[in-house]
Order: C-alpha cells, then sequence, then structure tokens
C-alpha cells in the first residue's frame, strides 16, 4: 500500500524502484523512450533470470518455496550529452523484457541527479502512484463486494443437547 510519505513527494530511491518495477511498459515507453537510445554505459547488460519465491502458510506460518518468478535486470549510467544525469541507474522488473528494464534503469538514474529529480518525479513517478494506488483501491472494491459475512445464531441454554427448555 502507498504511504503518506509516497503521497507527500519524499519519495526514497528503494520506494521508487518500487513504483518503476510496477509501471506499465507502455507508460515506461512513452515517458522514457527518446531517451533509450543513447550510447549508455553498460556496466550489466540486461539479463533474464529465475528468483525463487518464497512464501509463509497464513502469512505467518512457516516459509516453504512457493515457486520460481522470471526477472529481468540490468545497469547502465545513461549518455551524459543525452539525459544530464553522471548517476548509475539499475532496474529489476518481472518478466523477461530487457527493454522495460533498460528504461526502468534510466527513470533510476535520472531521478537520481538532484537537478533533474523534480521534473521526472511529477512525470514518472506521481502519475504511477495515482495509477498503482487507484488499481489497489479498485481491487479492494471488488474484494468486498465479493465478501460474505458468517455469523452463528447462539442456542438457548439446554437446547443444543436436544433438551427441551422447561417452562
Amino acid at each position: 500500500m502507498l504511504t503518506d510519505t509516497a503521497m507527500s513527494g519524499h519519495v526514497p530511491r528503494q520506494r521508487w524502484l518500487n513504483i518503476l518495477s510496477r509501471a506499465p511498459a507502455d507508460f515506461l515507453e512513452t515517458h522514457l523512450s527518446f531517451l533509450a537510445q543513447g550510447s549508455h554505459q553498460w556496466l550489466r547488460p540486461a539479463e533474464t533470470g529465475l528468483v525463487m519465491v518464497r512464501a509463509r502458510a497464513g502469512g505467518t506460518g512457516q516459509r516453504f518455496n512457493f515457486g520460481e518468478a522470471t526477472v529481468t535486470r540490468c545497469v547502465i549510467r545513461p549518455d551524459l550529452a543525452l539525459t544530464g544525469s553522471r548517476q548509475v541507474g539499475v532496474g529489476y522488473v518481472l518478466g523477461c523484457s530487457h527493454r522495460q528494464a533498460l528504461l526502468v534503469a534510466l527513470a533510476d538514474a535520472l531521478l537520481q541527479e538532484s537537478d533533474l529529480h523534480a521534473r521526472w518525479y511529477e512525470s514518472l513517478i506521481a502519475p504511477l502512484i495515482q495509477m498503482q494506488t487507484q488499481a489497489i483501491r479498485q481491487q479492494q472494491a471488488q474484494t468486498q463486494s465479493t465478501r460474505v459475512e458468517f455469523f452463528t445464531v447462539a442456542r438457548e441454554a439446554g437446547s443444543d443437547r436436544g433438551e427441551e427448555d422447561a417452562p
């Protein structure tokens, strides 16, 4: 769930990477595709691998291996002439989209640059927070609409054993 910190504009790097990793690919393409054409320095080329997903029974029980998930990552230093950023950007995304990982890494590098942060926060992070918050609210509303309330009716004393109540 998004916090008040995220809504106030003070989003730390860990939080904006979380937001960017869940961003739709078309949204990232719309905002960053023109920057992806530069001659970036690849510190770790985009690569796809598997990570083990662990879960807990009931959310609090013992951990167990749930399965594997495909993840793509990359690390770049963007083209300074094109982006104006000297920062190293990292990108991790679920799935096997090398392009999406590159776009997340570019956004990360741009958001780290103090001169560029406000501009990229307003054009990337703020709209993504709104989109993701709205999606969470819609899912909660849908879940709430299918919620079933269970209740029991307490029996009068003695009637649960098949005894009749005495007058």
